[in-house]
């Protein structure tokens, strides 16, 4: 099997993940406390497993990971629907958050934080049978999100060079600014990116919010909308990887085809 590795970094890419997470579920007919529904159209087709794994007691676990340096978002997931879904390892969380500083996220913070997330990582890598690649969810402006996403983009690439890394990650707009630094961490994390990942695609918050509001007639869309509209993204992109198809089986055939 195929497998991929979902990494949700920050308040953004945890945010993101949920909605992901929210949909795959649904397209699976898999239950919020990960079991098969009667009628789940995934019953004949294993594909899903790439993003599933199975369990001893015939539950279906996501493979992925949950990364905050503050325990406030990933919480919610803790405590919310899909808290039947996840498997409590995979949900890590530090003590204090980044401040939307990419230095706190990178260099003191996060440098706390990064020997334990690769350990699991590595426990999760060690689950499947051939790993393919990973999947990072992030934003370019917060503290985490940038310096702690940039952090473990350069580990990833020392411990798994040969795998591919793609990246969704939100890049800030000017209308819709959470905080004065946003620039700076974006330059800052753009320069790991450049180099670290291997197809990386771009959201902006305003234009999604003007889709939000002018083609789907969302009168004044929240984060759920965006996220939401996001996950809808994700989705198609990784449908290859989840049925049973001929196109883009694979990430390294993702990227050739995607490469003119």
């Amino acid at each position: 099997m195929r497998e991929v590795i979902s990494l949700q970094v920050g308040q953004a890419g945890v945010q993101i993940g949920n909605a992901c997470w929210e949909l795959y579920t649904a397209e699976h007919g898999i239950s919020p406390d990960g079991r098969l529904q009667e009628n789940s159209p995934s019953k004949d087709d294993q594909g899903f497993s790439t993003f599933f794994s199975p369990t001893g007691s015939g539950k279906y676990v996501p493979r992925s990971l949950y990364i905050d340096l503050e325990p406030g978002v990933v919480d919610e997931v803790r405590n919310g629907t899909y808290r039947g879904l996840f498997h409590p390892e995979t949900l890590v969380t530090g003590k204090e958050d980044a401040a939307n500083n990419y230095a706190r996220g990178h260099y003191t913070i996060g440098k706390e934080l990064i020997d334990g997330v690769m350990d699991k990582i590595r426990r999760l890598a060690d689950n499947c049978s051939g790993l393919q690649g990973f999947f990072v969810f992030h934003s370019f402006g917060g503290g985490t999100g940038s310096g702690f996403g940039a952090l473990l983009l350069e580990r990833l690439s020392t411990d798994y060079g040969k795998k591919a890394k793609l990246e969704f990650c939100v890049y800030p707009a000017p209308k819709l600014s959470s905080s004065v630094v946003e620039p700076y961490n974006s330059v800052l994390t753009t320069h790991t990116t450049l180099e670290h990942s291997d197809c990386s695609f771009m959201v902006d918050n305003e234009a999604i919010y003007d889709i939000c509001k002018k083609n789907l007639g969302v009168s004044s869309p929240g984060f759920t909308n965006l996220n939401r509209l996001i996950a809808q993204v994700v989705s198609s992109v990784t449908a290859s990887l989840r049925f049973d198809g001929s196109l883009n089986v694979d990430l390294n055939e993702f990227q050739t085809n995607l490469v003119p």
